[in-house]
């Protein structure tokens, strides 16, 4: 027997040895494979898990929300979802704001809140053009629905009036007849009415020069009284704004409303209130103003229509080229620019002035009366090449 050849058995042994190692081997295998899906199911178990914790605890705090929460009502809606339902007057008052509007309309319910609205407001451009006055809009409307249904003139429930600067009395009373359609006699009487118990003691029963000039709201009930009354509480507003005494209202009103008159262009207004008080210091050394506008006004006739030598000498006691000092009240309802100029006149020693031009309202100021002729000349060569 030869070691060249191995013993057949032995050679049987390692065969079944190398049988038995691969069949262990396999079974680590799969061994280790069965913990890694048992860690996967393991890993997909848990997260299931919390999904449904999460829903579970997503769900009870939903239930449970409303018992931990007072409630408190429509308020906790920031802005309603809709363009609205039914129909609703506010009123706009003259000078709200974006927010005090807000609170008018989230007191009528037409939008939820006065942040949404303040919000709405502020992202329109156009939003700052509302207007006072009455509108018809809906309840719960979404925050920028309102701020555009205000925008549109359709929404408006009133009219406006219109009261233009260095109107007199008598024009103002009718328009209101013509804005409200109602008899003149019946705007006089409510003038009347407003005269004697709404003007303050030192307008003497005077209503002229009181009504002020400006835009107002006409509402659906308004009358000429009210109208009127609001009038007249503006001025006595615009009076104590600019810290007028009790006292000195009617002269002050009085200067204003002749500056008014007279004035064509926007910095002459100083300049004609300088001459008013250089007038009444007696300048001209007989304390005289010697205003046309004055004149007409005691005439009963516009400012545009002539005036002959013979109505500058008819005697009324708004004729100040015959009495010195101040006519007896207003001659219209003057603005705000022409009763500051009346409490601010510029510096000068003008006693005179004259509009030279009509056309483009070239007015000249003199010192003195030889001055003032040759610019009176002016005038007279103005006229005659405009014949």
């Amino acid at each position: 027997m030869t070691d060249l050849f191995d013993h057949p058995r032995e050679v049987a042994d390692e065969a079944a040895t190398e049988k038995s190692d691969s069949s262990r081997r396999g079974a680590e295998r799969r061994r280790r494979a069965k913990r890694r899906a048992q860690r996967r199911r393991n890993a997909i178990s848990f997260v299931v898990m919390l999904i449904a914790l999460a829903l579970l605890v997503g769900g009870a705090w939903v239930l449970v929300r409303p018992l931990l929460t007072p409630d408190d009502g429509p308020t906790t809606v920031s802005d309603y979802p809709g363009p609205g339902h039914g129909e609703v007057q506010v009123i706009v008052e003259e000078g709200d704001s974006g927010g005090e509007i807000a609170e008018t309309l989230v007191d009528a319910n037409v939008v939820a809140t006065p942040g949404a609205f303040v919000s709405a407001f502020n992202a329109n451009p156009d939003a700052s053009s509302i207007q006072p006055g009455t509108y018809t809009l809906q309840e719960e409307m979404r925050a920028d629905y309102a701020v555009a249904m205000m925008l549109d003139p359709a929404s408006r429930a009133d009219n406006l009036i219109t009261i233009p600067e260095g109107w007199r009395a008598e024009q103002i009373l009718e328009r209101i007849a013509s804005r409200l359609e109602v008899d003149l006699s019946d705007v006089e009487s409510a003038a009347e009415t407003v005269a004697a118990d709404r003007l303050p003691e030192e307008a003497d029963g005077m209503i002229e020069g009181w009504l002020a000039a400006g835009r107002y709201s006409l509402h659906p009930d308004d009358t000429p009284q009210a109208l009127l009354e609001e009038m007249v509480d503006r001025t006595v507003q615009m009076l104590d704004d600019a810290e007028v005494s009790a006292a000195d209202r009617q002269d002050v009103l009085i200067k204003a409303s002749i500056i008014e008159a007279e004035v064509f262009r926007e910095d002459d207004r100083a300049r004609v209130a300088r001459v008013i008080e250089n007038s009444l210091d007696g300048c001209s050394g007989d304390g005289r103003l010697r205003m046309d506008s004055t004149v007409s006004y005691g005439l009963g006739i516009p400012l545009s229509e002539a005036l002959t030598q013979e109505r500058l000498n008819e005697d009324t006691p708004y004729n100040t080229r015959l009495h010195p000092g101040l006519p007896p009240g207003p001659i219209n309802s003057p603005s705000e620019a022409s009763l500051e100029a009346a409490l601010h006149p510029a510096s000068g020693d003008w006693c005179y002035f004259v509009t030279v031009n009509l056309d483009d309202g070239d007015t000249r100021f003199a010192e003195t009366l030889e001055e003032h002729e040759d610019n009176v000349q002016l005038l007279r060569e103005w006229e005659e090449e405009n014949r």
